[in-house]
Formats: C-alpha cells, sequence, structure tokens
C-alpha cells in the first residue's frame, strides 16, 4: 500500500520562486513567515500528515461516520484523537488572528499545510476547514461580545463551526430559503427550519458546535436581499463561556454518500421544541452578502482539495508503477526480462499526465493564496485593490478548474492500476470516490463558471482578464524568444494558449449580456481554458526558473531538470486544449441550447 509523503521540495519551489512567499513576509504583520521558518512549518505538517491523518484514511472509509439513536454522531476509531493532537499542535489557529489566539500566518503558508491534510485524509480536513470559514465570518461581521465569546474557542478548536445554508427546496438557488427568525425581547431570535448537506453538522469532536445559519426574518423582503446569517450554537454558552443549556438543534440523519465517508453530512433540524436560540450577524438582510465571505474561503480551499487528491492518486499509481511487473516494455533491449509497468509508454504517459496537472493547479493555487495575503496586508491602498481583483478572478478557477483536473487525475490514477485500480483494497477508488464530490459543493463547476464570466470578466469589461492575459503573454513572449529550445516551445505553445484565451475574453464580454443563454452555456469551456492556460503559465515561468538555476549550478540539479520536463510535458501535452476549450466558450452553446426541452 502507499504511504502519503508530502512534495516538500515542489511545494517550497512554488512557495518561494512562483508565489513569493519572501515578499509576503514583508507585509505588516507577516514578518514571521521568513522562508526557514516556514519549511520548519511544512517539515510538522508532513510528519503530521503521514504519521497520523494518512493511516486513519481507509479505514475511516471503510467504517463511516455513524449516527446514533439519541442524534448522536460517533465518528471512526482514532478521528477524535486526531483531532485533538491536531488541536494540540496548534494547526487550527495557523492563519487566525492573534487576537483570538492564533498565529497569524500567511493564507499562502495555510494553504500549503491545508494541501497536505487534503491529500492525507480528506474527510477528516472537512471539519477545520468549516470551522475557518465560520471564524472569518464572525470575525469580520459578528458583534464584540460575539468575537468574545465564540472565537477564542474556535480558533484553538475546542468549539467547531459548520455552515447551513441548504434546504430541501433551496440548493443553489438559496432566494428559496424558508428557515425563520423571529426575534425576541431579549435581543436573540428563535429559529425554526431544517437544512441538509450540513458537513460535520454532529460528531463527537467536541463539546460545542458552532453553526452559521441562513435564514428570513418575519418582514424580510422576497428573494436573496431578504436573507440574515446566525449564529446558533449546540449548547448555549453559560456566564463563564461553557457549554450550558442545550440548544433546540439536533441531527435527525446522516447521508449514505459516493464518498467522503469519514465526513458526516447531517440533515439538521431547528426549533422542533419551539425555536432554536440564534443571535444576529451583523445587519438584518445581509446574510448572503456575509455568507459569501464564508464561502469563498471555502471555494478557494475545496480547490486546494482538487489539488491534494490529485497529488495523493498520483503518490499511489507511481507507487503502483513501479512496483508492478508486466511484461517488456516496447523499445527496451530485446534480451531483457519483463519489467515495472512504469517503463511501459502509455503509462509514462498517464503518469506525466498526472504529474503536470497536478503541479499546474498547485501552482496557480498557491500564487491566488500569495494574492489574497496582499490584498489584506499590502500598505498601497491600489497594490491592495489590484491584487483582490486578481484574487476575485482566480477563486472560481481554482475552485472549479482544480477539481475537475482531480477528478482526471483520480481517474488515470485507476487506469494505471488497471483491473486493480477497480478493487477497493488498493486504494485508487477511494481517491475517485471522494475527488467526486469537490466538482459539486461549495458551488457547482457551472455556477462557477457563471461567476467567472459575468462578476469576475464582464461586470468590468474583461479589464482585469486582460490585464491578466497580457502578463501571460509577457512570459509567453519572453519564452518564445529564448535561445533555449525547451523554454523556446513552452513560449510558442503559451503564446498560441494565450491567444485562444483573448479572444473568447473579446467573445465572452459582449456575450454575456447580449447572447446570455449562449455564453452560459459554453461557460465551463471558458472556466478550463483559463484553468489550463494560468497552470501553462505558472509552469512556464517555474522552467524558467530552473534553467537559470541549472545554469548557476544552484539546487538540486534533478529536481530542476524534472520541472523543466513537466512543463515541456504540460505546453506540449496539455497546453493544446486551450484552443478546443475556446471552441467550447465562443462556439459551443448555441447548439446546447437549441433542443427543445420536451426532447431530452
Amino acid at each position: 500500500m502507499s504511504t502519503y509523503r508530502a512534495p516538500l521540495d515542489e511545494m517550497q519551489f512554488v512557495l518561494n520562486e512562483l508565489a513569493g512567499l519572501g515578499q509576503v513576509a514583508t507585509l505588516p504583520g507577516f514578518e514571521d513567515a521568513e522562508p526557514e521558518t516556514v519549511a520548519a512549518i511544512l517539515e510538522e505538517a508532513s510528519r503530521f500528515a503521514t504519521d497520523v491523518l494518512d493511516p486513519l484514511n481507509r479505514p475511516g472509509d471503510q467504517r463511516g461516520a455513524i449516527r446514533r439513536d439519541d442524534g448522536s454522531v460517533e465518528m471512526p476509531e482514532g478521528f477524535r484523537d486526531a483531532y485533538w493532537k491536531y488541536v494540540e499542535n496548534g494547526w487550527n489557529g495557523l492563519s487566525k488572528s492573534r487576537e483570538f489566539g492564533g498565529q497569524g500566518l500567511p493564507q499562502i503558508v495555510a494553504a500549503a499545510v491545508e494541501e497536505m491534510w487534503h491529500a492525507a485524509n480528506m474527510a477528516f480536513d472537512l471539519c477545520p476547514l468549516l470551522t475557518q470559514g465560520a471564524i472569518e465570518a464572525i470575525e469580520l461581521n459578528g458583534s464584540d461580545e460575539l468575537k468574545a465569546r465564540y472565537l477564542p474557542k474556535m480558533v484553538a478548536g475546542e468549539w467547531t463551526g459548520t455552515m447551513n445554508l441548504t434546504e430541501p427546496q433551496a440548493g443553489s438557488d438559496l432566494a428559496a430559503v424558508r428557515t425563520r427568525a423571529v426575534p425576541q425581547k431579549d435581543g436573540t431570535y428563535l429559529v425554526s427550519g431544517q437544512k441538509i448537506f450540513i458537513t460535520y453538522g454532529e460528531h463527537d469532536y467536541t463539546d460545542n458546535i458552532v453553526h452559521m445559519v441562513l435564514a428570513r426574518l418575519p418582514d424580510a423582503p422576497e428573494g436573496t436581499k431578504g436573507i440574515s446569517l446566525f449564529l446558533v450554537p449546540k449548547f448555549i454558552p453559560d456566564a463563564d463561556g461553557k457549554p450550558g443549556k442545550r440548544n433546540d438543534v439536533h441531527c435527525v440523519s446522516i447521508e449514505h454518500k459516493l464518498g467522503i465517508h469519514a465526513s458526516p453530512t447531517c440533515v439538521m433540524s431547528y426549533g422542533e421544541q419551539g425555536g432554536a436560540t440564534g443571535w444576529i450577524i451583523g445587519e438584518a438582510n445581509h446574510g448572503l452578502e456575509y455568507m459569501f465571505v464564508m464561502m469563498n474561503l471555502a471555494r478557494y480551499s475545496v480547490g486546494l482539495e482538487g489539488v491534494g487528491i490529485a497529488e495523493r492518486a498520483y503518490q499511489r499509481a507511481v507507487a503502483y508503477a513501479r512496483d508492478r511487473v508486466q511484461g517488456r516494455a516496447v523499445g527496451l533491449d530485446k534480451g531483457a526480462k519483463a519489467g515495472a509497468i512504469i517503463e511501459h509508454p502509455d503509462v509514462r504517459r498517464m503518469l506525466m499526465t498526472m504529474r503536470a496537472w497536478t503541479e499546474a493547479t498547485r501552482a496557480v493555487a498557491y500564487v491566488t493564496g500569495a494574492a489574497m495575503d496582499h490584498a489584506a496586508r499590502h500598505p498601497d491602498a491600489d497594490a491592495r485593490k489590484r491584487h483582490q481583483a486578481f484574487v476575485e478572478l482566480m477563486i472560481p478557477i481554482v475552485k472549479g478548474h482544480s477539481t475537475e483536473v482531480a477528478q482526471e487525475v483520480a481517474s488515470l490514477g485507476l487506469q494505471v492500476h488497471g483491473g486493480m485500480g477497480f478493487i477497493e483494497e488498493t486504494g485508487a477508488a477511494q481517491h475517485y470516490r471522494d475527488a467526486r464530490i469537490t466538482t459539486i459543493y461549495e458551488g457547482t463547476t457551472g455556477i462557477q463558471a457563471n461567476d467567472l464570466i459575468g462578476r469576475k470578466t464582464a461586470r468590468d469589461g474583461g479589464a482585469t482578464a486582460r490585464t491578466v492575459a497580457r502578463e501571460i503573454a509577457a512570459v509567453a513572449n519572453r519564452l518564445g524568444s529564448s535561445a533555449d529550445p525547451d523554454l523556446q516551445a513552452i513560449g510558442v505553445r503559451l503564446a498560441a494558449a494565450e491567444a485562444a484565451l483573448q479572444r473568447a475574453i473579446d467573445w465572452i464580454v459582449p456575450a454575456v449580456g447580449g447572447n446570455t443563454r449562449v455564453a452560459h452555456a459554453g461557460a465551463v469551456g471558458y472556466l478550463r481554458l483559463w484553468g489550463t492556460v494560468v497552470g501553462g503559465w505558472q509552469l512556464a515561468r517555474g522552467a524558467e526558473i530552473a534553467k537559470r538555476k541549472l545554469a548557476a549550478r544552484e539546487g538540486d540539479h534533478a529536481f530542476l531538470e524534472a520541472k523543466v520536463t513537466t512543463a515541456r510535458y504540460y505546453a506540449d501535452v496539455l497546453l493544446p486544449w486551450a484552443e478546443a476549450y475556446e471552441a467550447l466558450a465562443t462556439g459551443g452553446g448555441e447548439a446546447a441550447v437549441a433542443m427543445p426541452a420536451e426532447q431530452f
């Protein structure tokens, strides 16, 4: 069986050379994030992922979370102990405010660590992931009283948090939310209704769970403008801040799912006995706006899930390909004996595709994480605005493209295993099953694509999109004129892909307003085009840096050569998909919406 090992050399290359960790460490409040300190943090996280989380992944998948008759949920053996080791080691508050007990490290550092958790045991990390979003919503919009009461406990990991959006009739359409919140004389609210698909809505890790719940006030306007956000704890804290009276919120069932079996996905009932006591977050009727703070952070994290699962599937496939002896590979010495399947050209193709996609999505995610830090802390207001515009453009790409890539990589990993990939005991199937949810929750790929063509591209007339495209073109032109044959070939391919992206932007901007249905039908193609091109952009940058280091005899020669080879493979094999995605984005929508609904 394969064991997860964090790709530390690769992570540190991306952090330092592409994401600019050194520059992030100069931002106010991030002075502790020096490369040496971050390297030590990654080493510790790697050990925790390998020694604690990875061994629990398969047993957790096999056993799953179990709901008892009293409504409690029992986690798989070892998960609760792992959670408290996680908390005691300080991982829960890595990037959270020092004011509330966190370590205050940059998002880019948290992203690299988070990738390890997702790769080693995604079902486990979903609990801290949701807690991070709840912390963010309370810190940005909650009252001082709520912050003081809840944030120190949540940052410390003593209490966890959830997001409660979805209802049976209100999935992606949150305008249909029916959960009600009735104001009380003491300033609290009685919340009643049912929420579904609530990740870690009940568990046995902690003695309190803090639910963030979307609901409507009695006089709220219809639609999304009438939704408010409420904090509803499982136990109402007493005067000493300890869990007191049991609140009227209960897990009535947990779902039986394709994957992430160890993550309890709950149906939550509020107010069966008169109403669950809640406190409003921020202003009335601004709940969706506040929840999007949680959702954007969660969407970025789900993109990292895609990277993590892709890395884990790749590692498992490589381990199997090294061990599995089957036939003599073509093109080798005729006297050679049967060897490992890693020598077969088609297996190499699959492994290189897995590797290239994974490294590309990682680079894009980390560069976006660094931009998030600059957007939050850069001393210059114009720089903050510029970085924020880049982040907003990239979030749906990181979420949508990285998770789609995870499907492809996990599927290829299964294919490398051949028939044994279809057998659960190899572990390849679990990655395939676990990856499947990532394109669905926190907004499907289609929703990310709609966001990308509308709010992120057409709203500003394509200004941000074109600015980023020009940066890509600059790299492509520089490499294309290089005397180095590898860099030149990468530059030529990147230039062709960037030209396809520019043409798509030029088509999308007017089409969103003038040919709306066709534009939305091609939106996923537009998202995949962006993901493919920005991935090539970052790998091209990495190849250029690697060549420079090789020429200066710096760093690990074999590692740097592999960086160039991977970037060249991506440019030769994967970047040409950009023109196909352009065709899907700009010409695939007409037929998609032409057929009458009754013909389906």
